[in-house]
């Protein structure tokens, strides 16, 4: 097999959906074959078909039944589970969006199917295959800032009109899993989690609705502070509302220098190091060249790395070095934030291992609304 054949499950969002930017950032791979596609919306799924030439199937057991190689997930995130196990018993391959799932006991089910039946598994997370992401790890593992003790870093899109809308999913405690903490924050500490080469210990987090106030939904915006194992202090933002194009960056501060990265810049890195670099340099700071374009073309390129190396994983047979644990951690670690702002305090990752062997991590939802700040700001 030279090519795999992956067939597209849901298409996403009718506004910011994640299947444009993976068709982009694949579109000229031969080994990548987009050959179909399911959506209980048959309306949109046939449209969606007839514009990328797909086949439309209007039942997912019948497109799990063709022949097909794997799957490209993009089903709301509560789906998540039940999807991933129908293609992992049919024997096809899954990419699927991220978070993995909105509850532990999920992610721990996928895990135990996939490996059960011996097809690959990973989270489409392409925050990890973003080039300036790889660079930062690379900085941070070869001691060009030291040993990192402090980092701050933001995500923020403009989804208020989902946020609002009480027919989408997104922010949809049932749905979403919650609101901007659980879409963005997996991204953020999965990300962290690889580039620190470390785990959370505990979180506080304060959750509040500012552009909002749909019961339904959860919070429109997020803050969170983290305490890594080895001592590394990290604050986390994280925004459904800001009117604005995608805004990401990141700082890390080290014992030996200090890093900034903005995804909205052309060059995105700021290296300030006592190591000398070979790039070029302004005013102290290190502008190192990085594969990388404001938005919406780092999303080309994150996706369409992260696309093909889960395609060579199956065509060479290997498994991929982000694995569902990873991908399970960043979510424990949204559900720790979450459990923080119901409790009202700093909490342990010890309590939600004990949530979850006890109750179960789906009763952090039932408590959830309650732990949400309601500050509407209406329009003047």
């Amino acid at each position: 097999m030279d090519s795999v054949n992956y067939g597209l499950v849901g298409i996403g969002n009718t506004v910011n959906s994640a299947w444009p930017y993976h068709f982009a950032g694949t579109k000229d791979n031969p080994k990548i074959n987009f050959t179909s596609v399911f959506d209980i919306d048959t309306k949109k799924g046939k449209k969606l078909a007839n514009f990328f030439n797909l086949k439309f199937y209007d039942s997912y057991e019948a497109m799990l039944e063709s022949d097909i190689d794997a799957v490209l997930i993009l089903v709301p995130h509560h789906a998540h589970e039940e999807v991933v196990v129908k293609a992992a018993e049919a024997g096809k391959h899954i990419l699927c969006e991220k978070p993995m799932a909105t509850t532990l006991e999920g992610c721990d089910r996928m895990i135990e199917v996939t490996k059960k039946v011996g097809v690959k598994f990973m989270i489409a997370e392409n925050h990890r295959f973003l080039p300036v992401h790889q660079s930062i790890y690379d900085f941070v593992k070869e001691g060009f800032i030291g040993n990192p003790f402090m980092v701050r870093t933001f995500e923020g899109v403009h989804e208020t009109h989902n946020v609002k809308n009480p027919k989408s999913w997104k922010a949809s405690i049932k749905k979403a899993g919650g609101g901007a903490l659980m879409d963005m924050g997996v991204h953020k500490f999965a990300t962290l989690n690889w580039i620190l080469n470390d785990k959370v210990e505990s979180a506080y987090c304060w959750l509040t609705k500012q552009l909002t106030d749909l019961p339904e939904k959860a919070e429109d915006n997020a803050f969170i502070f983290l305490k890594y194992q080895t001592g590394i202090i990290v604050e986390c933002t994280l925004s459904f509302t800001i009117n604005s194009t995608p805004s990401n960056h990141l700082e890390i501060y080290g014992t030996k220098g200090s890093l900034i990265e903005n995804h909205s810049w052309k060059d995105p890195i700021r290296l300030y190091s006592s190591k000398k670099l070979d790039a070029n340099k302004y005013e102290g700071w290190y502008l190192p060249k990085i594969n990388h374009g404001p938005f919406p073309k780092y999303y080309f390129i994150s996706m369409g790395i992260e696309d093909t190396y889960f395609t060579e994983c199956i065509l060479e047979d290997k498994d991929p070095d982000f694995k569902p644990e990873d991908a399970k951690e960043a979510v424990a670690t949204a559900l720790l934030a979450y459990l923080s702002a119901i409790k009202g305090k700093t909490t342990n990752m010890d309590e939600i291992i004990d949530l979850y062997k006890t109750k179960g991590t789906k009763t952090i939802f039932e408590q959830l609304p309650k732990a949400i700040q309601t500050n509407t700001i209406l329009d003047k």
